[in-house]
């Protein structure tokens, strides 16, 4: 296993951590409650045998079993082996207090008196200000730092850049972060400027989604004959892991493993890790394919969000990204339980009046009121898509 600095502490953290939210479930559901104990256990351990040093969960994960059965892994001796990661559930805080019983709930499900790494879960804009500040949830943080619930405090994000930047300035304390990134995530989210920024800060960046759920390990047929096509022998998931392990700025990537045989696969290829590890041939593949993705998106859009505010609160940018993740990944399911579970009804597409405030201020002249019925149609209502 590799290692390497975690921001500015004094330790080390393995390049590869495991990521609890995709376990091994008994009803074919990857996300589903019904967790297959004996076999998650089996696997964490075997991570943590072969050096994985870093175990990431989170409150909601798999119905709220996740902490449950990840400290059951951790039992027997295996808890002083690894850092602890878990997050809040910073939707369901109302008032202060709520986060001292949170903690202590997730404490004791995980079996522990303390939380190595533990984060402010899933912030956005609307997180951030009218949870995190309105609630002084970063003073309630560092009270369990002191009294030993905590050891580092941190939060994971989903927003725009420019929020990630508000959220690392607003708070100087900041030990880590968490962000999706990948070779296709790179402008979207906090994305290779976030990366770069956190790090530049002295915070460790804890990757999440570095195979987008698994989606670029899973390439359309097209595109697979291009890696085949290219003389690269490398798996596309082993690309996609040691793109994010060849820039210094990374701390950890987190793989979300769901069978023993993903294990052993990421555990190798972790093995091999390092920066400055890809060729020539590797990377140029991991453009082509890059280029390639994006022409299978159906909407030009950035992400760049100079279209909001919407007057009647859509998330644009949000309903564009899934809309083009289902195009391009070819993955219809998996986009719409993400639309129906993490878009809230107001910021969804079928919110659209098409009042076009927003079409003046698109830098790339997207017909954004045209486009949105669609994407309802598709994400909300299961509908194919329009040629």
């Amino acid at each position: 296993m590799q290692f390497r600095k975690f921001g500015k502490q004094n330790w080390n953290v393995s390049v590869l951590g495991f990521g609890c939210m995709r376990l091994p479930t008994t009803d074919g559901n990857p996300v589903s409650a019904v967790i297959d104990e004996p076999e998650s256990i089996r696997m964490i351990r075997r991570a943590i045998d072969r050096g994985v040093n870093y175990i990431d969960t989170a409150y909601p994960y798999h119905g709220g079993n996740s902490e449950r059965v990840t400290g059951k892994a951790l039992e027997d001796g295996y808890r002083r082996k690894v850092r602890l990661a878990t997050k809040s559930p910073t939707w369901f805080i109302r008032k202060p207090e709520d986060f001292d019983l949170l903690l202590n709930e997730q404490l004791v499900k995980l079996g522990t008196d303390h939380i190595d790494c533990y984060m402010l879960h899933g912030l956005d804009r609307d997180l951030w200000r009218d949870v995190v500040l309105r609630f002084g949830l970063l003073e309630r943080a560092e009270a369990a730092v002191r009294d030993g619930r905590i050891g580092h405090v941190g939060f994971s994000f989903h927003d725009s850049y420019d929020i990630f930047r508000e959220i690392v300035d607003g708070y100087g304390k900041w030990d880590f972060c968490q962000i999706q990134y990948n070779f296709m995530d790179t402008v979207n989210q906090a994305g290779t400027r976030g990366l770069r920024y956190g790090a530049a800060r002295g915070m460790a960046v804890v990757v999440m989604e570095p195979l987008l759920g698994g989606r670029l390990a899973r390439p359309p047929a097209p595109l697979l004959r291009v890696l085949e096509e290219s003389g690269v022998r490398k798996t596309l998931a082993e690309l996609a892991l040691q793109w994010i392990w060849n820039q210094p700025e990374v701390s950890v990537a987190l793989s979300g493993m769901s069978t023993m045989a993903q294990v052993e696969e990421n555990l190798d290829s972790a093995d091999r890790s390092a920066v400055g590890s890809l060729t020539a041939d590797e990377s140029g593949v991991i453009d082509l394919l890059r280029d390639k993705y994006r022409e299978k998106m159906k909407i030009p859009c950035t992400g760049c969000g100079y279209c909001l505010p919407c007057p009647n609160g859509v998330d644009i940018p949000r309903n564009f990204q899934l809309y083009n993740d289902g195009s391009v990944h070819e993955d219809m399911g998996f986009v719409r339980s993400v639309f129906a579970r993490f878009v809230p009804e107001g910021e969804r597409a079928g919110a659209c009046v098409q009042c076009r405030t927003c079409e003046d201020k698109c830098p790339q002249k997207i017909r954004i009121s045209e486009w949105m019925p669609d994407v309802q149609s598709v994400l909300g209502e299961g509908k194919p898509y329009k040629s």
